[in-house]
């Protein structure tokens, strides 16, 4: 077997035949070296994961999966049962895996060690990388003793930044195993899976975005107490058919939380799209049509929830007279250069046009119509005349249950009556 390396200043040696000094222990070096390479590329990668991020110095754990090897691996962060799949991957010669996800703009580079995972998710210019730890998925045992049922609706009493002053934490359970969200006006935190041990519901989320981490107590009057952070923030949570919520008010209506100051007025918008050309009300595509105008951003979680329902509106309808318009609010790097955006797109089979129009907090300058519009997503239900109709804040998720079956409804209903409401002048 002959061996040669750069490290050996060009020298060739037939193995067996032992070099003399500096290059013997140069040789030997490399040969470690190489076997030390071999061995980490041949740690195996595929299963599934106990995996864990670190954000404000709160350790968030959420399960990943992996398949495959070498140029075609992949991994799956996910949300409850649904998966955020990466969309290239692969296995460095020293065994570093690097999967990549353009629909969030981030890049998971993991090096294998003692036969876990260690390395960090990068967010490109959204903040500093997240430590990530990975180690193989292990089963729970389930706790000894009873374990209390939390499953149900519950209303939480808050002073939120928009304005609400309750919010819905909706649990559903099997055992000690419990899957949970909170419901604002914009939408929900996404699936909090997690389990009962010494007397607490730990409870997670992390799908690549929103990562999150409660604790949840039942408390002796009936009440939940949710600490998020460690701690840092505490809540309190009332079932809905206590008489205490009661006393807390209603949660806010997302149908009636934005609007428009002239509904006579017709609706504009003109932005570019993702190839640079300018997309307007008035072009004709939108003649006529019933216009769904939905406020985006690729970087709003909330607004992946609800693309996938868009995407498959627009197919269902536009041969019937529906149009969708995207107006996506992106950061600097975005309007420059939209790679998230189309990761966006593709991820969803969107169909309909993407605009790029400004950052996240130029909505309002933007849209001067639009009143209270601080909500990701919202969308903007257009007539056939191209005034507004009707606006729906947020979007809840499949974690919500029948608030995101609700949401759907009400949606395609509105769309449906649109379609069918006859133009001015027509009889």
């Amino acid at each position: 077997m002959i061996f040669d390396n750069a490290r050996t200043k060009g020298r060739t040696y037939v193995l067996g035949a032992r070099p003399k000094g500096r290059a013997y222990v140069l040789l030997l070096g490399a040969l470690v070296l190489g076997a030390s390479a071999v061995a980490m590329a041949a740690t195996p990668l595929a299963g599934t994961w106990d995996a864990t991020v670190v954000v404000n110095k709160v350790e968030i754990p959420f399960r990943f999966e992996i398949a495959g090897d070498g140029a075609s691996v992949r991994g799956w962060f996910f949300d409850g049962d649904l998966k955020m799949s990466s969309t290239r991957g692969r296995v460095e010669p020293d065994g570093t895996l690097v999967l990549e996800f353009s629909q969030l703009g981030t890049t998971l580079t993991a090096t294998p060690k003692d036969g876990q995972l260690e390395g960090s998710y990068s967010r490109g210019t959204r903040g500093a990388p997240y430590p990530f730890r990975a180690a193989r998925a292990v089963a729970v045992r389930p706790p000894a003793g009873k374990v209390p049922s939390i499953e149900g609706e519950w209303k939480i009493p808050v002073k939120s930044s928009k304005g609400e002053e309750a919010w819905r934490f909706i649990v559903r359970q099997s055992g000690p195993q419990v899957s949970a969200t909170i419901l604002r006006v914009d939408g929900d935190t996404g699936t909090l899976s997690g389990s009962f041990k010494d007397g607490k519901f730990v409870i997670s989320h992390f799908s690549g975005a929103r990562p999150a981490l409660y604790i949840v107590t039942p408390l002796q009057d009936g009440t939940l107490e949710l600490a998020q952070n460690n701690g840092a923030n505490k809540m309190v949570a009332v079932r809905v058919n206590d008489a205490r919520a009661k006393e807390i008010p209603e949660p806010t209506d997302p149908a009636l939380f934005t609007r428009v100051k002239d509904p006579n007025e017709r609706f504009h918008f003109s932005f570019p799209d993702l190839d640079g050309k300018l997309v307007s009300d008035g072009d004709a595509r939108f003649a006529g049509k019933v216009v769904l105008v939905s406020i985006s951003g690729s970087w709003c979680p909330n607004c992946h929830d609800e693309a996938p329902f868009l995407a498959e509106l627009y197919k269902k309808y536009r041969g019937k007279g529906l149009e969708i318009v995207g107006l996506s609010f992106e950061e600097a790097d975005q309007m420059k250069n939209p790679t998230r955006v189309r990761g966006f797109v593709a991820q969803y089979g969107i169909e309909y046009p993407m605009l790029l129009c400004g950052s996240p907090d130029q909505a309002s300058e933007r849209l001067p119509q639009a009143v209270n519009l601080n909500s990701f997503p919202t969308t903007f239900m257009l007539g056939r005349d191209g005034k507004v109709k009707s606006v729906h804040a947020g979007f809840a998720s499949k974690a919500s249950g029948k608030f995101h079956e609700e949401n759907k409804r009400l949606i395609t209903a509105e769309v449906e009556r649109l379609l069918a409401a006859r133009p001015q002048g027509t009889r």
